[in-house]
C-alpha cells in the first residue's frame, strides 16, 4: 500500500514530503500511521473490501482504540470500495480510502468525499470462496450448531467434504476472523452474527434453479399445506423456505408466495400432482432445485410441514418479494438470537 502517502497528500492538498508515516509499532496496532496536516490517521489495509474483511478492521480498531489519542482517525485503505462496503462504512461511521481514487474521511474539522472513480483492480485474482456452495456447507453447520465446537476432520465428515477442501476453508475463515480454534484445535463462530452477515452479503438466490409458476389456492397458507401433504404423500423430498417458511416459524405477515425446495429435479408428473402451471407473470409458486443439498441440513418438521432451518430461511429471504425484509428481521430476532445488540 505504497500508494497511501500520496493519495491522502493529494487530498489534503500538500506536498507528499509533508506526509509522514509510522511504521507498525509491536503486534497489536494500525498496519501503519500517517501523520500530516495535524491530522493522525490509524491504516488498516485490506485486500478486498469484502464484509469480512472490514469486520476485522472494525474488530482491530476497537481493540487499539484505547492505545491512541481520541483525535486519531481510523482508516481503512482497500483497492476499490463498492456499494456493500461503503454502507458498511458508513453504518460503523468508518473512513475510507480506495485505490481507484474515491474516498470517504470524515473527522473533526475534516470532510473527504470521492467517488464515481472505476476498479482499477477487476483483474485481482480472488481467495477461496468460503461462501460458495458446498463450501458453505462448513459455515452453515457453524452457525446451526453454534453452541458446539468440532475439529476439522468432524466438520468434514458431517458436511460430506473432503479433508482437503475442508482444510482449504477452514484456514481462509479463521485468516478473516470469522472463526476461532482453541488449543485443542475446535472451532467455533468468532462472532456468529458477523459470520451471518458476512455470508448474507455474498448469498444470491438467483443462482438456484427457480421454476416459477401458478397452483390454484386461496391463500398461501392452504398452498402451503397442500403441497407439503402431496409431496411427503409422494416421498419426494422437499424443505419450505422464504416467506412459507418463516410463517411457519414465526406466524409473521401472511403470504401469497410459497417457495419449496426440492431434492431433485421434478419431473413432470410432480406438475401434474402439484396441478403447476408454469408461469412467471403472477407466479405464487417457486419450486427450486438447489445449487447445493446442503441447503436441507437443519431442516425440521412444524406442523406436519418440512421447513429448512432459520439459517436458510433469512438467507433465501433476500431474493424473496413481499414483507421479506420484515419477515427476515423477525427471523433473526427470534429464531437465531446469539446476543445481537442491535
Amino acid at each position: 500500500m505504497a500508494e497511501v502517502p500520496g493519495i491522502l497528500a493529494n487530498f489534503l492538498e500538500l506536498p507528499e514530503n509533508d506526509v509522514n508515516v509510522v511504521p507498525q509499532q509491536g503486534k497489536i496496532g494500525p498496519d501503519f500511521s500517517v501523520k500530516a496536516s495535524g491530522y493522525h490517521f490509524l491504516v488498516e489495509c485490506k485486500g478486498t473490501a469484502a464484509r469480512a474483511p472490514l469486520l476485522m478492521s472494525l474488530r482491530q480498531f476497537s481493540e487499539i482504540k484505547d492505545s491512541f489519542k481520541k483525535e486519531a482517525i481510523p482508516l481503512i485503505v482497500v483497492p476499490y470500495m463498492g456499494k456493500s462496503g461503503m454502507d458498511f462504512c458508513q453504518e460503523h461511521d468508518l473512513s475510507w480510502v480506495d485505490l481507484s481514487g474515491n474516498a470517504h474521511i470524515k473527522a473533526p474539522r475534516l470532510l473527504i468525499h470521492v467517488e464515481g472513480r472505476k476498479n482499477r483492480f477487476k483483474s485481482v485474482g480472488r481467495p477461496a470462496n468460503v461462501f460458495a456452495p458446498k463450501s458453505a456447507r462448513i459455515v452453515r453447520l457453524l452457525l446451526i450448531e453454534s453452541g458446539k465446537a468440532y475439529n476439522q476432520r468432524e466438520i468434514s465428515q458431517i458436511t460430506g467434504l473432503d479433508e482437503g477442501h475442508t482444510s482449504r476453508i477452514v484456514r481462509r475463515l479463521e485468516e478473516i476472523n470469522l472463526i476461532d480454534r482453541d488449543e485443542q484445535g475446535y472451532l467455533r463462530p468468532s462472532d456468529p452474527n458477523q459470520l451471518l452477515d458476512a455470508w448474507l452479503e455474498t448469498y444470491d438466490f438467483s443462482r438456484h434453479q427457480i421454476i416459477k409458476g401458478h397452483v390454484a389456492a386461496r391463500s398461501g397458507e392452504e398452498l402451503l399445506k397442500r403441497m407439503s401433504q402431496i409431496l411427503a404423500e409422494h416421498k419426494i423430498d422437499y424443505a419450505a423456505t422464504g416467506l412459507a417458511g418463516a410463517w411457519q416459524y414465526t406466524h409473521f405477515a401472511m403470504f401469497r408466495l410459497t417457495t419449496l425446495f426440492l431434492a431433485d429435479p421434478p419431473r413432470k408428473n410432480i406438475f401434474d400432482l402439484l396441478h403447476f402451471r408454469e408461469d412467471d407473470r403472477g407466479a405464487n409458486t417457486w419450486l427450486v432445485v438447489p445449487n447445493d443439498k446442503g441447503v436441507f441440513y437443519g431442516s425440521s418438521s412444524h406442523n406436519n410441514i418440512v421447513c429448512v432451518h432459520p439459517v436458510q430461511i433469512y438467507l433465501d429471504l433476500k431474493g424473496h418479494p413481499e414483507r421479506s425484509k420484515e419477515a427476515a428481521a423477525i427471523i433473526r430476532q427470534e429464531s437465531l438470537n446469539w446476543g445481537r445488540d442491535d
